[in-house]
């Protein structure tokens, strides 16, 4: 039986949610338009439930490969640049598995690194 969740993101098949488009219902028009958005919100809120979501329907419609992650696991490195970006890589590729992408749509693994310095990596 599904219930009202107010501690972390809802899954629609346990909890009661408003369905991300009507959430968020100019979103979609700026995807379609190649431009991006910010959603900003107190916590509890919804937000990444929101994100999650629509990703989800994104990759369902067949045109997009949507990923939703965070990249907050690029914390612990700190000023550590070049390894922020392998965790950020990591939390990207983790989120493609999760979704089922196949592999044409999945990230590719990190390449070398192409110039000198952190944040340059090429894929």
């Amino acid at each position: 039986m599904r219930y009202f969740n107010t501690a972390g993101p809802c899954v629609p098949t346990r909890h009661y949610m408003v369905p991300a488009q009507e959430r968020l219902p100019r979103a979609r028009g700026y995807i379609e338009q190649g431009q991006y958005f910010v959603v900003h919100a107190p916590r509890q809120t919804g937000k990444t439930t929101v994100l999650a979501a629509m990703a989800r329907e994104l990759t369902a419609s067949g045109r997009y490969a949507a990923l939703h992650f965070s990249c907050e696991s690029a914390e612990v490195a700190g000023e550590d640049y070049g390894q922020a970006e392998l965790l950020v890589l990591e939390a990207i590729r983790r989120s493609a598995e999760s979704a089922g992408l196949p592999d044409e749509l999945a990230p590719p693994p990190p390449g070398p690194t192409r110039c000198p310095g952190p944040g340059s990596r090429g894929g």
